[in-house]
């Protein structure tokens, strides 16, 4: 069967599952992946013979698209801030909003030459952390997750982008202490509140981890306000904190952070939604 005529199948299948656009996504990342062809290889190859095996695999990628499955769990793999990251249904798939919390703490550390040391709370896959350690040499970066599974997939991430982190297996919600001095903390907790699933779709609903998304509706802030009451006592002056947040709950996570004596910020995200957050310890930042 030849390529071109497996795509139109390909494309009739999904077209009333997903837009035009998105069904074109997953036909060319499913195709660099099984058939390591470009775009333009595949333009200038219209006639590809595809053999019955990856006719197979093709046949079942398209299987668990029909079922909203996440074409990174089919692929088994995502890209996020230009590196390779293993992912599963034990973590989170990394999203382009916390590509761009990445950059603006790149950004804010481009002048740095002294070495620092990061903490991120909420491994996950390791995006946050591995990006992080990737692109800054003079780094010393931890992460913590409660995840044992969780931390599996992020040492392998670690591994792969040859970057070293020191991982380790905590619930920061009964951590009283960080036990040492840092000069950044970033987290991307939960913070999805039962009330807003009705605006999720299947492929997260089904098939993304509750554990990573969601926190409850009377209590949405639990993660912000531990991690800032623990910041507060283990940041060092001037130190970094930077959260993902809530897009609904901006004004109200500003004002927790301020309320442990950090001087905080807001950005929007390119949707221009309220999803990132920066505060700075100053002096007698304790409460």
């Amino acid at each position: 069967m030849h390529l071109s005529d497996f795509k139109k199948v390909f494309f009739e299948k999904l077209s009333d599952f997903y837009p035009e656009t998105e069904v074109q996504s997953f036909y060319f990342l499913l195709t660099q992946h099984y058939l390591g062809k470009t775009r333009l290889d595949l333009a200038l190859e219209p006639k590809y013979e595809l053999l019955e095996e990856q006719r197979a695999q093709f046949q079942k990628a398209l299987l668990r698209l029909k079922k909203y499955e996440p074409v990174q769990h089919i692929l088994e793999e995502t890209e996020f801030y230009g590196l390779r990251f293993k992912v599963s249904k034990n973590v989170l798939i990394p999203r382009p909003e916390t590509e761009e919390l990445v950059s603006w703490i790149l950004e804010d550390l481009a002048s740095e030459e002294k070495s620092i040391r990061i903490l991120d709370i909420g491994s996950g896959s390791g995006c946050i952390p591995v990006s992080l350690a990737k692109n800054l040499n003079t780094a010393e970066v931890h992460s913590w997750d409660v995840s044992e599974e969780a931390l599996k997939i992020a040492i392998f991430n670690a591994k792969i982008n040859n970057v070293n982190i020191d991982f380790q297996l905590k619930d920061i919600l009964k951590t009283e202490d960080l036990e040492q001095q840092y000069d950044l903390i970033v987290s991307n907790p939960p913070y999805v509140r039962n009330l807003e699933k009705k605006e999720m779709h299947s492929n997260v609903l089904d098939h993304e981890p509750e554990l990573a998304l969601y926190v409850d509706d009377k209590n949405a802030l639990i993660f912000y306000r531990k991690i800032s009451e623990l910041a507060a006592k283990n940041l060092k002056t001037g130190g970094s904190l930077y959260f993902e947040i809530n897009q609904y709950l901006g004004k109200e996570t500003l004002r927790l952070v301020q309320g442990f004596g950090f001087e905080a910020e807001l950005k929007k995200d390119i949707f221009g939604n309220d999803r990132m957050l920066k505060a700075i310890r100053i002096n007698g930042g304790e409460l």
